[in-house]
């Protein structure tokens, strides 16, 4: 099986310290899909969205090329797991009303997925791809996180991390697209837990191979001096960048 897997090896990780999608967005993909009956989320990692989407959809079929990643992830009624590529999913001929990429369609060869979602959705079935860049604290945070972002692990980002950075603006898209509402993530955070976010970061993960060290005890003494309280918890967000659309 033959993918770009940048997260298996801090899988706990991950599924600990990854925000959360907003409600509102899930309630939105449920209103463009024909029907509620099932939805596809491909790369589904610890299967967040996944689990979100089965408060909508009677089954959500929930695909990842790790088999470590599948393992973090939480059991759901509706949800069922599957070890696959995205673009092999083993799925059915229009068989889904709903696929969802949330923060992987970068790392997919574009024209085979596009051509499995094509054939997986059922007419007038949507397909719905999200990401999300860097997060938003306060001004004097925020220009911390960019340094560390760009500066210091910026050189160990992979090449697809422009398409992130670009809200997946400049990547084709050969559906009849839609006009998404804007949408946010937000959590509350303590100093810690932005840390662990932090090391989440593929990059993050780059360096310390590169370097046999780990930055993030550095920038953290940097951080807790504009932050004060390393328990108290802060207000962060990241703005989505969405495309959606639907099969004709």
């Amino acid at each position: 099986m033959n993918f770009k897997d940048y997260f298996s090896s801090h899988a706990t990780d991950y599924a600990q310290f990854r925000p959360r999608y907003p409600n509102e967005l899930f309630a939105y993909l449920a209103e463009i899909a024909p029907s509620r009956g099932r939805a596809w989320d491909c790369a589904t990692g610890n299967g967040q969205t996944a689990r979100a989407l089965g408060e909508f959809f009677a089954e959500v079929i929930a695909t990842d090329g790790s088999q470590t990643q599948l393992d973090q992830a939480a059991p759901h009624e509706r949800v069922v797991y599957r070890r696959a590529v995205a673009e092999d999913s083993g799925l059915a001929d229009a068989s889904c009303d709903l696929i969802t990429v949330s923060q992987a369609l970068h790392w997919f060869n574009l024209d085979k997925f596009y051509a499995e979602a094509r054939r997986v959705l059922r007419p007038g079935g949507g397909l719905a791809v999200w990401s999300y860049d860097l997060l938003n604290v306060t001004p004097e945070i925020d220009a911390a996180l960019q340094h560390f972002y760009q500066d210091l692990v910026g050189p160990y980002w992979a090449p697809e991390r422009e398409l992130v950075e670009k809200g997946y603006r400049t990547i084709p898209f050969p559906f009849v697209e839609l006009a998404p509402p804007v949408f946010e993530m937000t959590a509350h955070w303590s100093l810690l837990h932005l840390l662990g976010y932090l090391r989440t970061w593929s990059a993050t993960q780059n360096f310390i191979k590169a370097n046999h060290y780990d930055p993030l005890p550095e920038v953290g003494e940097d951080l807790q001096t504009l932050w004060g309280d390393p328990a108290a918890e802060r207000e962060i967000n990241w703005p989505l960048g969405m495309r959606v659309g639907r099969q004709t």
